[in-house]
């Protein structure tokens, strides 16, 4: 495993200048891209794509030259958000969050223009209304949609399986994606459709389109930091590939744990803890000088 970990360590990351930009909070920040980077990049090449779930999978992702990061956003605990923002200063990222949160038009944009100020490049819509992702539009914010399997709308779909299978299906995904582009959305997060669907779609729309489980024919490529990091319990999302196994590596570190804690305890009740390398040593006519001192008083009684 070390010789495995020292050459995806060695491997050489190009990444990509920086752009100085002047967020919505008004600070001067340099990006590795921007939305009118990304969109001259549509049709041009593949992006990478993936959601942290902790600052050090944020930083880990932008040292490894990871293009996009997508974050969760709480309206109700910005922190967890901005903690990610800040391990990740220079990567472009959407803050994603669920329309529960968010009762009104006037409430949609309070928390993005929130979500913006605190480091977010783009708001991702994913169950907002057209009515709200053209708000935002008209304010300038950059939101992108959602569209295929979107698994808190999976009762209109059947469940969590793939969307777009037969033609009805496939054509309400393109026209769920000219829908968004109407609106005034920039980029469009496509979920477990076929491939084939996607790479006919995407050409036909100037959104660009996130594929996650929906094929090579997108122009960016979105897996989840859990999914592609081995990072939880089997069975992982079939479209998903594990490029390592954090969760074998959290079990064995919980056997390791057990063990030291046991032999720990072992050690104290065998007498062996702590041996003198582990104890502060002193001078003995300082020792010599407490012992006559304290010898007239009675020690305590064992019970």
């Amino acid at each position: 495993m070390q010789k495995k970990l020292e050459k995806i360590t060695n491997m050489a990351v190009t990444k990509k200048p920086l752009t100085r930009i002047m967020s919505f909070s008004g600070k001067y920040e340099m990006r590795n891209f921007t939305v009118f980077d990304i969109q001259k990049q549509k049709g041009k090449g593949k992006l990478s794509q993936t959601l942290p779930a902790s600052p050090e999978e944020a930083s880990a992702a932008e040292e490894s030259g990871i293009d996009w990061l997508n974050v969760r956003y709480d309206p109700n605990r910005p922190e967890i958000a901005k903690n990610i923002r800040d391990a990740a200063p220079n990567t472009f990222m959407t803050f994603a969050m669920p329309a529960k949160n968010l009762p009104s038009i006037d409430e949609t944009l309070r928390v993005a223009f929130d979500a913006m100020e605190i480091g977010a490049d783009s708001i991702m819509c994913g169950t907002w209304s057209l009515e709200s992702i053209s708000a935002l539009a008209k304010a300038n914010v950059p939101a992108q949609g959602h569209v295929g399997l979107i698994p808190r709308r999976s009762t209109w779909t059947g469940g969590l399986k793939a969307v777009g299978k037969k033609f009805e299906q496939s054509k309400k995904v393109f026209d769920d994606i000219r829908a968004l582009e109407n609106a005034g959305a920039w980029a469009v997060e496509v979920e477990v459709i076929p491939s084939k669907v996607l790479e006919i779609i995407s050409p036909k729309t100037k959104l660009v389109t996130c594929s996650i489980g929906a094929g090579s024919g997108g122009d960016v490529q979105f897996l989840f930091a859990q999914d592609l990091l081995g990072d939880g319990q089997r069975p992982f999302p079939r479209h998903s590939k594990q490029y390592c196994n954090l969760n074998e590596i959290r079990m064995e570190m919980q056997v390791m744990r057990k063990n030291a804690f046991k032999q720990f305890d072992q050690e104290i009740k065998n007498g062996l803890f702590p041996s003198p390398e582990f104890e502060v040593k002193s001078n003995y006519e300082e020792i010599e000088k407490l012992e006559k001192y304290i010898e007239k008083f009675d020690s305590w009684p064992v019970q």
